[in-house]
């Protein structure tokens, strides 16, 4: 078929929008045949499929509208990804960022695209977009307790959920990782190195604005009540190795809270000689904490973290647990998209790894007493 050159022309659409119809017309074939060469063009001949498309761009047509596609099909080829934080807090969090950066691999190679929505809590009273933009599944990204109640908007979507680190129910697919069992291998490193008077500077159990720290409390008090089973199952694997610790919990989740945190247990009439955080980050700020207090670390102060991150500008390396942020973001690319295939795929857990650095030695002599 000889090429097609023609002015753009007002359509027989909505507000003179150009329809699949137009297209049909000009190009001399049914609309049946014209839609195929956009939906299925392997199903239409070279020349035919080649006639239709130079008929749409004289027409001034870029494809079925999106939304009518979607509504015939059932699939927008959209992944919700629900951060359940300010969105603007998870481009600055290097956690976040390397999971979003494996979830990303996956969906882009299976071509998807990603909504990243604001796991914002319902009972808040703000809107919740979750309700009404259209996606084919959910990814819970980043944990934290606004998901559990997102569950509901969820199912009533009737789309797979997928989570990382939660929420553990029986209709979402979930990629956890061991961190109890890192916790506890942490927790029995320091132990080996002689401490006794351990803290723990844990990280916040409540979403929202950022807040001075909370009191120290024994390590096992009132587990029960911390919903979030990744902070609470780190506290079990210390109050095991540890049932005298303290904790205290951290009013953000950044340096800056956890230096904060740290003072706190550093002003304790029993300061303790290792600080154990929930994060690199709260981990950065106790070192931070401890050179304010003129402590030497690892010689008058032991500090671990938890994650494995990069930190810039850490003179030595932090004694840590490294879980695969990368590959738990590309397991949970790989659950929704399998789900989004009719497969029924089970749950994960990825494995951890002690990470033994500068941060932590034996005790200062007056704690071997």
């Amino acid at each position: 078929m000889d090429q097609v050159r023609f002015s753009p022309v007002r359509g027989r659409g909505r507000q003179g929008r150009v329809t699949i119809a137009d297209v049909a017309d000009l190009a001399g074939v049914s609309t049946s045949t014209a839609s195929l060469a956009f939906r299925a063009p392997d199903r239409v001949q070279e020349a035919t499929r080649r006639g239709i498309l130079d008929a749409a761009e004289a027409l001034g047509y870029e494809g079925p509208h999106p939304v009518a596609s979607s509504l015939r099909s059932g699939r927008t080829g959209i992944v919700g990804i629900v951060i359940t934080d300010r969105i603007q807090r998870a481009f600055g969090n290097p956690v976040a960022q390397a999971t979003m950066n494996g979830l990303a691999e996956v969906l882009d190679r299976e071509g998807y695209g990603m909504l990243l929505l604001p796991g914002r809590d319902p009972r808040s009273g703000g809107p919740v977009l979750l309700r009404t933009l259209p996606v084919d599944a959910i990814v819970f990204a980043t944990r934290g307790e606004a998901a559990d109640a997102l569950l509901p908007v969820g199912r009533a979507r009737g789309v797979p959920m997928v989570g990382v680190e939660g929420p553990h129910e029986s209709d979402v697919t979930v990629v956890d990782v061991d961190d109890r069992r890192g916790m506890a291998e942490l927790a029995g490193f320091v132990a080996a190195l002689g401490h006794t008077r351990i803290a723990v500077v844990m990280r916040r159990t409540t979403m929202g604005p950022e807040h001075p720290p909370g009191p120290p409390r024994p390590i096992g008090a009132d587990l029960d009540a911390i919903a979030n089973p990744t902070i609470r199952g780190r506290l079990e694997a210390v109050a095991e190795a540890f049932p005298h610790a303290v904790r205290v919990e951290a009013g953000g989740r950044d340096a800056a809270a956890g230096a904060a945190a740290a003072r706190v247990l550093l002003d304790h009439p029993t300061a303790p000689t290792a600080i154990l955080a929930q994060n690199d980050l709260l981990a950065l700020g106790a070192l931070q904490a401890a050179r304010e207090r003129g402590l030497r670390v690892p010689e008058d102060l032991t500090v671990t973290g938890f994650d494995g991150i990069e930190l810039p500008g850490l003179d030595r390396t932090l004694t840590t647990v490294r879980q695969p942020l990368h590959e738990r973001g590309r397991t949970a690319g790989e659950l929704v998209t399998a789900l989004l295939r009719g497969e029924r795929p089970e749950s994960v857990v990825l494995p951890v790894e002690l990470v033994p650095g500068q941060t932590a030695g034996p005790p200062p002599a007056f704690d071997a007493r």
